[in-house]
């Protein structure tokens, strides 16, 4: 890493963030980091007052500049805010997400030390209300997501993704940034190509984001078809690269409905479904211990709403969701 510090580009796609831009984009701008902080806003075409907020945010602080991302996608709006920025390191920080005070001088000691190319902490996913405990305490069990890292926690390392992440310009550069067509699954599959690279992604239990989850279950449904429907469009892309975490859903699915449906004619088969039920009711229960009774009564909920919507996304994954590639990322 060059000395003195290098600048930092903090880059932000926005939309529909009302409720949250204005905390988000102060984190950023009171970091303890001692070396420049620019913030670039990514604003797509939002419902509420986004764009009047984010472009008050901008007229308020010469640090924050704002770019238009007239699709309002993800990938997009990261593109669009790294092709304006001008920092050596690129951090992603998402308006929803709570970073702390240290975050950005963690992460760029992290690259110094470790010499890897972009580094992620852990998803500390914390709700609010019932449901929404319930979700974070399922976000943070293997029961729910599997064994991540960013999810779960456990020891510094390098890693196949990070949440969120903070870069070197250069490695960005060098692999066209994001994936545009990847509306969903951008950040798993532009890592992938760092690594192909020869390039590290490094996970580090210092840096610590607070994630806000999603407040219902159809918004949590959805969410997740999402994430299983775009991650099953990164194993066409990449084959090979979908482990037993990922297919463990869609194998779940298939297999229960399939044992219900051979249950309705032969009774034994029925311990399938009634199995992974009671699993999951048990399994919730436990890992949501010291919770209270409202918030373990809906933890098996979450559960099995993560499992079956990604699942389900993953199996009805169109493959017109792949049209449209192209070997030059823009």
């Amino acid at each position: 890493m060059p000395h003195p510090l290098p600048a930092v580009s903090v880059v932000m796609p926005v939309l529909d963030e009302e409720r949250h831009l204005e905390d988000s984009v102060r984190q950023v701008l009171e970091q303890d980091y001692e070396g420049r902080v620019e913030v670039v806003l990514a604003v797509g075409p939002s419902s509420d007052r986004t764009e009047e907020l984010a472009a008050r945010l901008a007229r308020a602080d010469p640090r924050v500049r704002t770019v238009p991302n007239p699709s309002g996608r993800t990938p997009d709006g990261l593109n669009a805010a790294i092709a304006a920025s001008r920092g050596e390191v690129v951090a992603r920080v998402d308006a929803h997400a709570e970073i702390p005070p240290s975050y950005i001088t963690t992460a760029v000691r992290v690259l110094d030390e470790t010499g890897a190319d972009n580094v992620g902490g852990i998803m500390d996913a914390r709700g609010t209300t019932p449901f929404e405990r319930a979700v974070a305490t399922a976000m943070r069990s293997p029961l729910g997501v599997g064994g991540s890292r960013f999810h779960v926690g456990g020891g510094a390392g390098e890693a196949d993704t990070v949440y969120l992440g903070v870069f070197r310009r250069e490695a960005l550069e060098s692999v066209g940034g994001y994936d545009p067509h990847f509306s969903r699954a951008q950040d798993w599959e532009m890592n992938h190509r760092l690594r192909q690279q020869g390039r590290r992604v490094w996970f580090t239990p210092d840096l610590v984001v607070t994630y806000r989850p999603r407040s219902t279950v159809r918004r949590l449904a959805a969410q997740y078809r999402g994430y299983g429907r775009w991650r099953r469009v990164v194993a066409r892309r990449h084959p090979g690269t979908a482990n037993a975490r990922y297919l463990a859903p869609p194998v779940m699915v298939a297999g229960t409905l399939a044992a219900t449906v051979v249950g309705l004619r032969w009774r034994p088969a029925l311990v399938v479904p009634l199995g992974y039920a009671a699993a999951v009711t048990v399994g919730g229960w436990v890992v949501a211990k010291g919770e209270t009774p409202a918030v373990r009564a809906r933890v098996p909920l979450a559960i099995a709403t993560m499992h079956w919507a990604w699942g389900i996304g993953f199996l009805t994954s169109p493959a017109s969701l792949a049209d449209g590639w192209d070997d030059q990322i823009r």
